[in-house]
């Protein structure tokens, strides 16, 4: 194989949960261009529907299904489907997530366990639902979307930062266990993206905007473009001796002190 081509997906099916738009849809994207067949998730018929649209709208054929990803039986459902419609899973991206910004001390525990239980047990769910066959295959790959808040804290995101920092763990403990089976799994950290849910904070002026721009060497905002090449990298043959790692693709946050005031 030469180099180039280690990076293809061709032959390879992809799962890609909570997908149907945003940072989800532009992976399950990458991954597409590079060959991969796509199939994707979302929690009711409504944003299933707007799913396969985009993704029609963006010429790939992606398989969706409805399936709550904290369910289990209903995991092991949609990853039978899938391998009964488009074959066995070779690649995981466990995407879905929820953050909820609320004081610690303000936070009900039914919605700390909510966050914890979306964020940390589904991906559990779902690399438990596939790594059977992917040892079967020989291998596969297994992508955990983490974030900074793997590494640090901040106002209000008690939970979501538990999360991630559980996500974090159980990613280096999947490549612990299963890494000589010739399974990778690795997390991608997104630093601030730019997406329509962040767009009025990114207004000129905007103390928050600002912040970040101080705060980040690359003096701007991520893209979701700036999430696919690590995506496809993680996802491919060119990774195979990458495990348990974290790639933050972030413009630098976590190695900056930040500006002096």
């Amino acid at each position: 194989m030469s180099y180039a081509d280690s990076f293809s997906l061709k032959g390879k099916v992809a799962l890609v949960t909570g997908a149907s738009y945003g940072i989800g849809f532009a992976l399950a994207s990458a991954l597409a261009e590079a060959g991969a067949t796509i199939a994707f998730n979302d929690i009711n018929e409504e944003f299933l529907k707007k799913g396969v649209e985009a993704y029609k709208a963006a010429g790939i054929d992606a398989k969706g299904y409805i399936c709550d990803v904290t369910d289990e039986p209903g995991v092991q459902k949609m990853i039978a489907d899938i391998e009964k419609d488009l074959g066995p899973v070779d690649i995981l991206v466990n995407n879905a997530g929820i953050i909820k910004r609320v004081p610690m001390h303000e936070m009900d525990v039914k919605d700390f366990r909510q966050v914890i239980d979306i964020d940390l047990t589904a991906p559990f769910i779902l690399a438990k639902a596939v790594i059977p066959g992917m040892i079967k295959q020989g291998g596969g790959k297994i992508i955990n979307i983490c974030s900074m808040m793997s590494e640090l804290g901040r106002e209000t995101v008690s939970a979501y930062a538990a999360a991630k920092g559980g996500l974090k763990m159980l990613t280096r403990n999947i490549a612990s266990e299963y890494g000589a089976l010739n399974i990778q799994c690795n997390g991608i950290g997104p630093g601030y993206i730019e997406t329509p849910q962040t767009a009025p904070l990114r207004e000129p002026g905007h103390p928050f905007n600002s912040f970040i721009l101080a705060k980040t060497p690359a003096n701007r905002w991520g893209t979701t473009e700036d999430l696919k090449g690590p995506a496809v990298f993680l996802a491919s043959a060119a990774s195979d001796f990458v495990n348990g790692h974290v790639l933050y693709v972030d413009g630098g946050i976590l190695a900056y002190i930040g500006k002096q005031p």
